[in-house]
């Protein structure tokens, strides 16, 4: 994977350009009072902890952002699963970019290799099931991109990106709308022609009123396990079926146990914990 094609598709440069404008207002006090303009040296990436990284081009290009001369080498791929002690690349840059930079790298590295890393162990409960594990919108403000990004290295899949990018028909639509078929037949109306719309049901009249209406794909929404069943059997062939509602890790299995076509969970981005990694030996080049 080359990291500027990474970069161009992805547009995350003017994020990571936020994030060193928040870390450095105006200069590095620190790293500016010991190391002379100029200096290079080369510090190396180190794994703390087991575990699936992903955001390889993002720590590289907050390095380059500082340093148009930084040279980053890795010794690990993209999702690939790392391990305690490994040593995952060098840095070779300026030292004031490579002490500037250093968190602000670390700290996109570990959140994505955190989502990925979890994602992967959910993914794998998945494996030779016909479910495909989704992400969903509660990411971090600001850092979605990233954040789905990292749901795919480690195996998952998006659901939308934005606002702008499908239709789903929640609670409050359908109460502002007046009904399920109310709000069906309006986005129906309003929305593309090529665009699928999806709507969340928390109970069976709520899913034969979807269905009737020709909704493509319904939600069904924090529904007890023997409702749950039952409006999968009754979807079955007429929509594509969801589940979403506090779907986690150590309950995942038991809701494709019902042949469900997708499960979303909002855990992959805000409860997976960051990867440990750091920056070490830096060392100045003669």
């Amino acid at each position: 994977m080359k990291h500027n094609s990474v970069m161009q598709t992805l547009h995350w440069d003017e994020s990571i350009l936020l994030a060193l404008k928040e870390d450095i207002p105006w200069e590095d006090v620190s790293a500016n009072s010991v190391v002379p303009a100029g200096l290079r040296g080369r510090a190396e990436l180190i794994c703390k902890q087991d575990g699936v990284i992903a955001g390889l081009p993002v720590f590289a290009r907050t390095f380059e952002l500082l340093d148009a001369s930084a040279e980053v080498a890795f010794f690990a791929e993209e999702g690939s699963e790392v391990k305690k002690g490994q040593k995952l690349g060098e840095v070779t840059a300026e030292m004031r970019a490579l002490l500037s930079g250093e968190r602000t790298a670390l700290n996109f590295l570990g959140r994505m290799s955190g989502i990925a890393t979890y994602t992967r162990s959910v993914a794998k409960l998945l494996e030779g099931t016909n479910t495909a594990l989704l992400d969903t919108r509660k990411t971090t403000p600001g850092l979605r991109s990233f954040e789905k990004y990292a749901v795919r290295v480690g195996g998952g899949r998006n659901h939308r990106f934005n606002l702008s990018d499908g239709v789903l028909l929640k609670d409050n639509h359908i109460g502002a709308a007046g009904s399920v078929r109310k709000a069906i037949e309006g986005a129906r109306a309003y929305a593309p022609f090529v665009r699928k719309i999806e709507v969340e049901v928390e109970t069976v009249a709520q899913l034969e009123e979807a269905l009737d209406a020709g909704a493509d794909i319904v939600m069904l929404d924090n529904m007890p396990p023997e409702i749950l069943e039952q409006a999968v059997k009754l979807a079955k062939g007429r929509a594509e079926t969801e589940i979403s509602g506090n779907v986690t890790k150590e309950n995942i299995e038991r809701y494709v146990s019902y042949g469900v076509d997708y499960v979303s969970s909002g855990a992959l981005t805000h409860s997976a914990p960051a990867l440990d990694l750091s920056l070490k030996n830096l060392r100045p080049l003669s």
